[in-house]
This record gives C-alpha cells, sequence and structure tokens, in this order.
C-alpha cells in the first residue's frame, strides 16, 4: 500500500520534472533550437496548431531558424504567429521559407530570462512538495482505516521526504544549468 501510494507519487513528479524540461527548452538562450517554436501556434484551417506540425523546422546554423512550409498559404500565417509570439524574434520570408535570426541576447534579457526560469523553478518545487503533502495524506488515511501500521505510515513519509529531497535537488541542477546556459556569450 505505502510502496503504491510512493510511486505514484514518484511517477507525478517525474512528470513535473518534465514538464520543466520542455519549459525551460522554449526559453531562448541565444541559440537557435526548434524547441524555441513549440509554443508558437498557428491558426490552421481554424484551429490552433504548432508550427512543428504545419512546417519543417530546421536550424542550419547555430544562430539561425528555418521553417518552411508545407503549404505556401500558411507562411503569412506562421509569420504572424512568431510576432505575435513573446519570444521577441522577427522573422524574414522569401515567399517560401521564413528565416529568423537569434540575436545575441542584452543583458537586461538576460536578467529577464533569469527571473522566468527561476519562477518556473520554484513553481516545479511547489508542485513537488503538493506531491509530497497529497502522499502523506493518503498514507495518514490508510493508517486511520487501518490499511498500514502507524509504523508503516511514517517509514513512508520518510520515504517520501527522501525522494522530495531528490527531485527538489534535481530541479536545482536543472536551473542552474540552465542559468549558465542564459549568462553564458
Amino acid at each position: 500500500m505505502v510502496k503504491d501510494i510512493l510511486a505514484s507519487h514518484e511517477d507525478r513528479m517525474k512528470k513535473c520534472l518534465e514538464a520543466l524540461k520542455h519549459e525551460y527548452a522554449s526559453l531562448r538562450a541565444g541559440r537557435a533550437t526548434p524547441a524555441l517554436l513549440d509554443r508558437v501556434m498557428v491558426e490552421y484551417y481554424g484551429a490552433p496548431t504548432p508550427v512543428n506540425q504545419v512546417a519543417k523546422v530546421s536550424v542550419p546554423e547555430p544562430r539561425m531558424i528555418v521553417i518552411q512550409p508545407w503549404e505556401k498559404s500558411v507562411l503569412h500565417d506562421i509569420e504572424k504567429a512568431i510576432m505575435k509570439s513573446d519570444l521577441g524574434l522577427t522573422p524574414n520570408s522569401d515567399g517560401t521559407a521564413i528565416r529568423i535570426s537569434i540575436p545575441q541576447l542584452t543583458q537586461e534579457r538576460r536578467a529577464e530570462l533569469g527571473k522566468s526560469i527561476n519562477k518556473k523553478a520554484e513553481e516545479t518545487k511547489i508542485a513537488v512538495r503538493n506531491l509530497r503533502r497529497d502522499a502523506n495524506e493518503a498514507m495518514k488515511k490508510s493508517e486511520k482505516a487501518k490499511e498500514i501500521t502507524e509504523d508503516d505510515s511514517k517509514k513512508g513519509q520518510e520515504d517520501m521526504q527522501k525522494i522530495v529531497d531528490k527531485y527538489i535537488k534535481t530541479i536545482d541542477d536543472i536551473k542552474a544549468g540552465k542559468e549558465k546556459e542564459i549568462m553564458e556569450i
């Protein structure tokens, strides 16, 4: 019973970590990556669709993204979606493809990104702590229902704390790596 509670909550913590990594991948760090455009949605046949589902996104150079739509009619919509996004990028179209040049980050933009990185890490830590609380409550509920012993409940809560400590450290490590990437010139 305790193992099931620990396992299910640890799986959810893994998903929190994956979500954080995905968020960080979409932050612009001064070098081109297709993940930058993951959150950009294009109006495609009346439905918001990710750019990578309506076009080929490639990175031919470290500071250049090239977007080649599968249908030329979508080219203008992709341009508009990139302009509306909070990425601060300017697309250049030649009629068949869109080229986006990734400029060097300014010190001001680096500070903004640093705040965003910290905020996302803190939100993930809060989610992990909330999962700890839920797991502890589930163990206490099982203890009251006489499904597990008091000792099992205490041991389970201690094990959950160890798991939480491991994930918090991993979140800090991921955050530190992203901050280092942002601060590179």
